[in-house]
């Protein structure tokens, strides 16, 4: 009995190391801010992460939420870069301008003085002081647009991130020290605030120019992450 043991720990240490080893997605979305309760972002993200395991077994996809905050989600998205070193990150945010997908292809150097969940205020007009004005975004952008257009999915390419908590966490991922861990490809993807009225179990939006509902916001997010990754149309 003891040998049965020890050879069931053996596997499951084996199996351990074998999750561990797989290249990580990273799926991120935002907490709840002032006017938004429920940030239907997170939700998205933790969805995604569960239909993307079965659809990309090579990959461990995790979710984790981010703080709507001007100092917290930098550093936590700093913290989770270390400790993935994921190949893909894909972030997720709400926009009232959003109809169905709109995917970033840039990040801008610019903070609106807008406060965050904790109350606080940027600590200055742009995000680096020196920095460059814009920073593209690494994933093939328009080709994602295209993909969920022949699928009948609402997607747009947006060279407008905001100048929110949304714009600042793209620009923080995309111009990280290079010494310092970061996704080999980094994206945002606004989706409707209207996808959720404050219920999670809310199948579909309620304002009529939503163009999504959870299951295509779902099926359309594993296809963002197929092409990011550069995997074959299925």
């Amino acid at each position: 009995r003891a040998d049965h043991r020890h050879d069931g720990a053996q596997m499951t240490a084996s199996r351990a190391g074998v999750s561990a080893r797989r290249p990580v997605i990273l799926l991120t979305g935002f907490g709840a801010f002032p006017g938004v309760p429920v940030n239907a972002s997170w939700l998205l993200a933790e969805r995604l992460a569960d239909a993307a395991a079965s659809r990309f077994p090579g990959y461990r996809p995790i979710a984790r939420p981010l703080p709507t905050e001007w100092r917290a989600a930098p550093a936590a998205l700093a913290d989770l870069n270390g400790e993935h070193r994921p190949a893909l990150a894909l972030h997720f945010g709400v926009s009232s301008r959003a109809n169905g997908f709109n995917i970033e292809a840039r990040a801008r150097n610019v903070c609106a003085p807008s406060i965050d969940a904790c109350g606080e205020l940027p600590a200055a007009a742009c995000i680096a002081e020196n920095g460059p004005d814009h920073v593209p975004a690494s994933i093939p952008v328009r080709r994602i647009v295209e993909r969920l257009r022949a699928l009948g999915i609402a997607a747009e390419v947006s060279r407008d991130a905001g100048s929110y908590l949304c714009n600042a966490l793209l620009y923080h991922a995309l111009t990280a020290d290079p010494a310092t861990p970061r996704a080999a490809r980094t994206g945002f993807v606004h989706i409707p605030t209207a996808l959720i009225d404050a219920k999670p179990e809310r199948a579909a939006c309620e304002r009529p120019a939503c163009g999504l509902d959870w299951e295509t916001a779902v099926s359309g997010g594993l296809e963002i992450i197929a092409i990011a990754l550069g995997r074959p149309a299925v």
